[in-house]
C-alpha cells in the first residue's frame, strides 16, 4: 500500500533471479523479474495497476468495469479477470479490426465473460474516437443500470501508477539481497504506467538501480510530452519530492521494429533464443521486442560486458497466439514437426 491508498492484494512477491544461460552466453548478469507469474487471468504487470484500480472501482459502488487497448490488449485480458473475481461486469473498447478469428486475448477475454467492441480506425484523432465511443457505451449500459467505472489504456493514470511504485520498493530490496544494487533495470515500455510507477519508487526509494525504458512502439512528440506531464500529476497527487524533466527518464526509442505489435525477425529470433535457452516464454509486443532490444544493445556495447541487469517480464505469451504474428512462427518452425503416417 503506497501513501495509504487502499488496494486489494492480488500479488504476491514475484521471483527474480539469475538466468545463468544467457549470462554466460553473452558475457552480462542477466536477472529476470518474474511478473508473469502474478495470479489472475494468466499473469502479467498490469495485474499489479489493478490492486488499486479495481479498488477504487469497488469503493464508488461500480457494477462494471470499462477499459480500452488493442484487440490483444493484456491489460483488457488482466481487467476482466479481476472483475469476474469480484463481480463486476467489465468491457473492452478496441480500436482494431477483427483479426478473423476469435483467438489469443480475445478467445480469453470471451471465455471470462468480458464484452468486446471493436471498432475500425476512423482516420480521425485515435483519442478522439475512443472518447466519443466510450462516453456512448457508458451512457447506454448506464441507461441499463449500471455503475460504469472507467480504466484508460493499460491502467496508465496517477492510481495505476501506484502498482508499479510498489514494485520498485520489491525490487530495491530483492536486488539488495542479491548484491546487485547498481544493476539497471529494463522494462518494455507501452502506454508508460509501468516505466512511471518504476521511475518514481526508484527515486522514492533513494535506490542505486537505474531504470531503462525499451519503447516497443514509435515514441513520437505526443508521448515525448506526456511523460513529463504524467510525472508532474503523480508528483502533483502524491506530494513527492522530486522534480524531474524529460531528460530524467531514459528510454530507448530505437527498437521499436517499426510499429507496435508488428512481425519482426529479430523479435522472433529473442523469442526462440530465450525459450530454447531458458525455457520461458516472451511475446512478440512486449517483452520479445524488449529483450531484442537488449540484446541489439549488448552487441553496440551500449551494455558493457559484466554489467548487472535486470530485465522485467511483464507476461503476454498470449500473443504467440495471435494471427499475424502465429503465421509467421509457423513458417519458421513447422520444418520441427514430423508427421509419421
Amino acid at each position: 500500500m503506497a501513501f495509504g491508498i487502499e488496494k486489494f492484494d492480488f500479488v504476491d512477491e514475484t521471483p527474480l533471479y539469475k538466468l545463468e544461460n544467457i549470462s554466460e552466453d553473452l558475457g552480462v548478469n542477466f536477472y529476470i523479474k518474474r511478473d508473469d507469474l502474478t495470479e489472475l487471468g494468466a499473469g502479467g504487470n498490469k495485474l499489479r495497476k489493478l490492486e488499486y484500480l479495481m479498488k477504487d472501482a469497488v469503493n464508488q459502488g461500480a457494477t462494471m468495469v470499462l477499459t480500452v487497448g488493442g484487440a490483444q490488449t493484456n491489460h483488457g485480458r488482466l481487467t476482466a479477470a479481476v472483475a469476474t473475481k469480484l463481480g463486476l461486469k467489465c468491457a473492452i473498447i478496441a480500436i482494431d479490426s477483427y483479426p478473423g478469428e476469435l483467438t489469443a486475448n480475445m478467445l480469453l477475454d470471451r471465455i471470462m465473460g468480458c464484452e468486446l467492441i471493436l471498432s475500425t480506425d476512423d482516420g480521425t484523432d485515435e483519442d478522439e474516437q475512443i472518447d466519443k465511443i466510450k462516453d456512448q457505451l457508458i451512457a447506454d449500459y448506464e441507461e441499463k443500470g449500471e455503475k460504469v467505472y472507467y480504466i484508460p489504456v493499460g491502467g496508465s493514470n496517477v492510481l495505476g501508477a501506484l502498482g508499479y511504485f510498489d514494485a520498485a520498493m520489491e525490487i530495491n530490496e530483492q536486488a539488495k539481497d542479491l548484491g546487485i544494487q547498481d544493476a539497471t533495470v529494463f522494462e518494455s515500455v507501452g502506454s508508460i504506467g509501468t516505466y512511471m510507477g518504476l521511475y518514481c519508487g526508484l527515486r522514492y526509494a533513494n535506490s542505486s538501480l537505474r531504470l531503462t525504458g525499451i519503447a516497443i512502439s514509435p515514441f513520437g512528440k505526443t508521448k515525448e510530452k506526456r511523460i513529463v506531464e504524467y510525472f508532474n500529476e503523480v508528483k502533483e497527487k502524491y506530494d513527492l519530492e522530486f522534480s524531474a524533466t524529460r531528460e530524467d527518464f531514459h528510454i530507448e526509442t530505437g527498437y521499436t521494429r517499426g510499429g507496435y505489435n508488428n512481425p519482426s525477425k529479430e523479435v522472433r529470433d529473442a523469442i526462440y533464443y530465450m525459450g530454447r535457452r531458458e525455457g520461458l516464454l516472451l511475446d512478440p509486443c512486449y517483452t520479445g521486442k524488449g529483450f531484442a532490444g537488449i540484446l541489439d544493445m549488448i552487441k553496440e556495447g551500449k551494455i558493457s560486458k559484466g554489467k548487472n541487469i535486470i530485465f522485467i517480464h511483464t507476461g503476454g505469451f498470449p500473443g504467440l497466439y495471435t494471427p499475424h504474428h502465429r503465421v509467421e512462427f509457423e513458417k519458421e518452425l513447422l520444418g520441427g514437426v514430423t508427421i509419421l503416417k
